[in-house]
């Protein structure tokens, strides 16, 4: 096997994963990881409905309210300490 043979292997790269990202302002977060797009479609849904369930709520009690979107992200990219963001985007009255 040369390297034009390994150029046409297809490529899988285990370090890709879709990240849903909350946006508040100028500040993202991860919120969640997924090995697939699909699935983190699925949950940029879920989290975009409970908003909207609760962005009266949020809006009286002066959280902020947070906006979805999916992207890829590499393993590496993850903050060292990351962990996964409630559905609302805060806990204890902070966005985190």
């Amino acid at each position: 096997m040369d390297m034009r043979d390994l150029a046409a292997l297809p490529r899988t790269d285990e370090d890709t994963l879709w990240a849903v990202i909350a946006t508040v302002g100028r500040k993202n977060r991860v919120a969640e990881v997924y090995r697939s797009r699909a699935a983190a479609l699925e949950d940029r849904a879920w989290r975009a409905q409970q908003v909207r369930a609760y962005e009266d709520f949020l809006r009286r009690s002066r959280q902020p309210v947070p906006h979805y979107s999916v992207t890829p992200i590499r393993r590496s990219e993850l903050p060292r300490k990351w962990a996964p963001l409630p559905a609302l985007g805060f806990l204890r009255g902070e966005f985190v």
